[in-house]
């Protein structure tokens, strides 16, 4: 997948999920398993301007559909192979390998929804080792200010590669 494709492919995600009335701070939960489709799901739903609520595949199914519920999420991306186990969840599930977005009638253009640093960027779920697992709102300007903070502590650039191999429900 070249990031042209990339691109492409998240914006017409990004555009079906506008059609469905996503807009800035809404929670749309994503239980998929490592793979482009997990890449472009994220992608599209930070472009319709709305927060990811990331959810493990191997999560025990309790704690999935508490999460579901807790979160209120109106929208599930997931994949095909996974929709059994989501089976249970009241949130609309887009199986986003199975979706056309390669059709001539979708945009492709980059979404045009209006934001702040104070939109919500994620939801992260903590362990829930006190009880239940409890959501924690990330905003953009917190990502920023983490990404500013590391790169100032080590001395990051443009020519750096750094590894990251945590899984994307880990903050």
């Amino acid at each position: 997948l070249t990031y042209k494709q990339l691109n492409e492919k998240s914006n017409a995600l990004a555009h079906y999920l506008i059609c469905k009335n996503v807009k800035p701070d809404d929670l749309i939960a994503i239980c998929v398993n490592r793979s482009l489709e997990m890449i472009i799901g994220l992608l599209a739903i930070l472009k319709a301007g709305a927060a990811y609520v990331p959810i493990d595949s191997s999560y025990p199914e309790n704690r999935i559909q508490h999460m579901l519920s807790d979160s209120k999420a109106s929208l599930l991306l997931s994949q095909e192979e996974l929709k059994d186990t989501l089976s249970q969840s009241k949130s609309e599930i887009i199986c986003i390998d199975t979706l056309n977005l390669d059709l001539e009638s979708t945009s492709k253009e980059n979404p045009n929804v209006p934001m702040s640093s104070k939109n919500l960027a994620y939801v992260i779920y903590t362990s829930g080792s006190t009880g239940l697992p409890k959501g924690v709102m990330v905003e953009h300007r917190g990502v920023v200010n983490r990404l500013e903070w590391m790169k100032d502590e080590y001395n990051i650039n443009e020519s750096d590669k750094i590894i990251q191999k945590t899984p994307f429900s880990f903050d």
